[in-house]
Parts: structure tokens; sequence; C-alpha cells
């Protein structure tokens, strides 16, 4: 005869099936349904590796795919919302692309609404521009020289910088008061001067050489030289071997830069990359300069953001490189200002404004259109710097599959660093990590970091010359970095095969090394 249930036992079954259900879910997240299983140990190998104790309390979304099916190879939280640093340039840089085209091109005029008589120009001088952030002190150099070219000695008016395609609002959506000087979180403007072939708008950069003997005021120069940032210079030159203890700040609001410390005898030149204040200003000062070693003479005063009249006539004009180059130093190296820039032409495109709401919708509404779920995320910026942004390791590894088919794709898959390439504009912010394995000269991908927060999310081809698409994206560790984990992760993806999966285990941290809390390519000189 079968005994009747106890009420604890009934109990016991209402409350346990749950626990078995909801276990089971969390112990298969690695191998969803509809999975490519032809990868054997691929899931494990991956957990493991996401075991490490250098994430510890920390948060992973990782998401593998078959780059040519689009099939599931992996995926661990791949809808939690996360800070992706850098990587945010994926979405900023394929809209681009999408939006503006490759072969976009900015362009920097020079204008006037007046008269000529003889070598007079009675009238004001308009100098507009539309973000090109590569513009050199060389270009305003030559756009000086056409107008001297055309015969023009004297300006009776102004010099009127024309910002005006952009907005106003120079800097980005909660980025950190404590970077306003950095050259890597400049301000944003339609007007600006690039001090290198990096092309780090708004900023200068300031050399410093100790002095002829201990006690003597360091040498200071200016690159481009401009009488728009001034130098107070409080360092001195201390003894020889005695290290170098110098800084150089610049205050909210200002263009002085104050030098204070000491520079050790005999020692190499030091460079520093300072952001400006104003980028408009600062454009407009040195075509002036350029104008004056010229020849050309403007009476009038310098005003910043006057919007040119309909009509004015074209006096000299220079195109920047297209979009498919600028590409390079923006994805290698990981450029914010050319993220934003961008971010803001794309508003221009879409919606006639040059705003970062207006760009950012604009490059919502590319997103979607190629299957990117873009109610799930959140984008404040174009590069990333803002820890606002939360966007999946999903929304990632969607992207990078549905770009594949743009025609333009080729050109912006080269814009990806690539993994061991010492050259700066080939391997960029990957150059140094994952070299004698597999994945070196292989894997391409978008790197990020910020302090907690670090991503990688590219391409690889497996042992068997399969490409895969992967995105890794890692926060709120307390680690000095994890990139020994993403590596390790690409690296196993670039050993797997259908042989078989194993983990290949980080690379150790040293236990000196300092906390990782930038993009690499951030610091200069460049350890990337």
């Amino acid at each position: 005869m079968r005994r009747p249930e106890s009420r604890v036992n009934r109990r016991t079954r209402v409350w346990i099936w749950p626990v078995v259900i909801g276990l089971a879910c969390t112990l298969s997240w690695s191998s969803p349904a509809g999975a490519d299983s032809s990868r054997p140990g691929l899931g494990r190998a991956i957990d493991t590796l996401l075991d490490d104790p250098s994430l510890k309390g920390g948060a992973a979304g990782v998401v593998v795919a078959d780059a040519g099916s689009g099939a599931m190879l992996y995926r661990h939280r791949p809808d939690d919302r996360l800070m992706p640093a850098s990587n945010t340039k994926l979405l900023t840089s394929a809209a681009a692309m999408g939006v503006l085209g490759p072969d976009h091109r900015f362009r920097t005029d020079v204008l006037t609404d007046g008269t000529r008589h003889g070598r007079v120009l009675r009238g004001d001088l308009y100098l507009r521009g539309t973000g090109d952030p590569t513009l050199l002190a060389a270009d305003y150099e030559r756009l000086a020289r056409s107008v001297a070219d055309a015969g023009i000695r004297r300006v009776t008016g102004r010099l009127l910088a024309d910002d005006t395609r952009f907005d106003a609002q120079r800097v980005g959506r909660s980025w950190a008061a404590d970077d306003e000087s950095s050259y890597y979180a400049a301000q944003i403007s339609a007007l600006s001067v690039a001090p290198d072939t990096d092309y780090d708008a708004g900023s200068v950069i300031v050399e410093t050489a100790p002095g002829a003997r201990p006690g003597a005021r360091p040498t200071v120069t200016l690159t481009p030289k401009t009488s728009y940032v001034r130098v107070e210079n409080r360092a001195t030159t201390g003894a020889a071997g005695s290290g170098s203890t110098l800084t150089v700040e610049r205050g909210h609001g200002s263009n002085t830069l104050t030098l204070s410390g000491s520079v050790p005898a005999g020692a190499a030149a030091a460079k520093e990359w300072v952001s400006v204040w104003e980028p408009t200003g600062y454009a407009a000062a040195v075509f002036a300069d350029a104008l004056e070693r010229h020849g050309v003479r403007v009476a009038g005063a310098t005003r910043l953001g006057r919007a040119t009249p309909d009509g004015a006539r074209p006096l000299a004009a220079h195109r920047s490189m297209p979009l498919k180059r600028l590409l390079i130093p923006f994805m290698k190296l990981s450029n914010n200002i050319h993220a934003e820039v961008l971010t803001k032409a794309i508003g221009y495109e879409t919606a006639g404004r040059g705003t970062w709401t207006a760009g950012l919708t604009g490059i919502s509404d590319w997103l979607k259109k190629r299957g990117v779920d873009v109610g799930s995320l959140r984008q404040v910026d174009g590069s990333g710097l803002s820890r606002m942004d939360n966007v999946t390791a999903g929304h990632f590894s969607a992207l990078l599959l549905s770009v594949r088919d743009e025609p333009w794709y080729a050109d912006w898959y080269a814009s990806l660093p690539v993994a061991c390439d010492a050259d700066r504009f080939v391997g960029g912010t990957l150059r140094t990590r994952m070299c004698g394995t597999p994945a070196a000269h292989n894997a391409r991908g978008k790197t990020g970091t910020l302090t907690g927060a670090s991503a990688l999310s590219g391409y690889v081809t497996d042992a068997d010359g399969r490409e895969l698409v992967y995105s890794v994206v890692l926060n709120n560790f307390l680690a000095p970095s994890v990139k020994s984990l993403e590596d390790a992760i690409v690296v196993t993806l670039a050993k797997s095969g259908e042989d078989g999966t194993r983990p290949i285990r980080p690379r150790a941290t040293p236990r000196r090394s300092a906390p990782q809390t930038l993009e690499c390519a951030w610091t200069k000189p460049h350890p990337c």
C-alpha cells in the first residue's frame, strides 16, 4: 500500500523545483540554446578564466560568435550593462562611416564680405571651421600664405573665428573635473589646432629642458609656438641625478601654464601635453600669427563665435584627410577628441545641429537600423570617457557582426589595433599585447580602460582558420589591471578548434605594476 506523502515532503517539493530550475539556468549560461557545439570545451575554458582571482567581486560580460554564420559560441551575462570605456568608439566610428561616409572631409575656409582696394581689404576676414581635428599650425600657415598670395596686405576690419558649426558645449557629460587640463579630455570646437601628427587637437606640447647649471630656470618651448598660452616658470634645475619633480598645471578658465618642481641637470628634455582653454581662440591666435608672418596686417581685434554671413567670398581653403584615413589615428590611438568631433558632425549631418544630443541620436538611429538594440544601452558621449556610458557585450558583438556587410568594412576593420604589431599606427593600443601567442598579428580589437573598467572587443581567427567575433567587458575589479585576463580569453580563442579548447592562463601581473586607469595611448610617451 502506497504511503501518503507527508506535509513536509509536499512542501519540500514545492520549493525545491524552482531552486533546481534556477540552478540549471545558472549553470547553463555558457552553452545557450542553439549554440554551435563544434568547439568542445570552449565554454568550460572561458568559464575557468573568468574565475580568475583578479576579477573576484567584479562584473563580466563576454560573448563569442562565429563571424561568418553569426552562431553564438559562448555567452556570459551578455545583457548586463557595463561601463565600456573606449569600446564606445566602436559605436561612434561605425556610425560615422555609415552616416558621414568613408570619403568625408572636414573643410576650413578663409572668407571675406569686404571689398578689395589694391592690397587693402576693406571689411572683415572670417576663419570658418567644420570640426577638423587634424589641423596643424602648418595648415594655418598655408591658409595665411594663400591670403598673402592673393595680394592682400592689409585688412581694415577684424578677424572673426566662425566655430558655429558646433554648439558652445565644450566638454562631454560627466567628464571628470580633474581631467580638464589633460590633452585626452580637451575641449571640443569646430575650430582647433593639433600640435602633432597624433592629431591631439586642442592641446599644446610643453617641452622642458634643464638649465645650464643647478639652480637655473629650465628652458621651456611650446609646440606650436603661440602667445595664446602663457608660461609661468617657477621650476629649477636640480643636481645631476637628483630625479625629476617637475609638474605642469593649467588652472580652470586659464591659459597660464605653471611649471614647478625641478629637473636634474644633464637630463633629457621632457614633454607634457596640456589642453588649452577655448580652442577656438587658440586656432584664431595661431592663424593671426601666421598672417602677420606673411605680411598681412589685420587692423581690428579678433572675435570668436561669429557666423560667416551669406555671400562671403572664399579666399583660401583647407580640406582634411578623408574619414577612412582619419580612422587610423582615431582608433589605433583611441583619440577621444576625434570621437567627439565625429559625434557632433553626425548631429550636423542628420539634424542640422552640431550638438552631442543630435549626434548621439544620429548614432543611435544608425545602430538601430543595423540590428543593435539601442533601447537597452546608454551612450552619453562619443569616446567613452564618461562613466555614464552603459553598453553590453551583446551590443558590441551585434555591431561587430553587422558591420561585416558594409561596403566600407575593410577600411573600418583596418583601423582596429593589431595584437603585437610594433608599429604604433598598426598595433596601436595592442602593440605590446599577446606577443608570442597564436593571437599575435592575428587578433584585432578595440581596447578600453578607465579606473575599474576594461574592455576588448574585435575579431580573431582560430586554429582552424575560422574568424570569430568576441567582446569582453570587465567592471568593478580592484586589481591593478585585468588586461592579462582579456588577453588570455582571446589567445584561448586563437588556439581553439575542432580538436578542443583549453584555457590559456593569464600572464601574472607584476606586483609593483601601477594601476592601469587610462588607455595606454593616453600616457605620453606612449607605453603601448
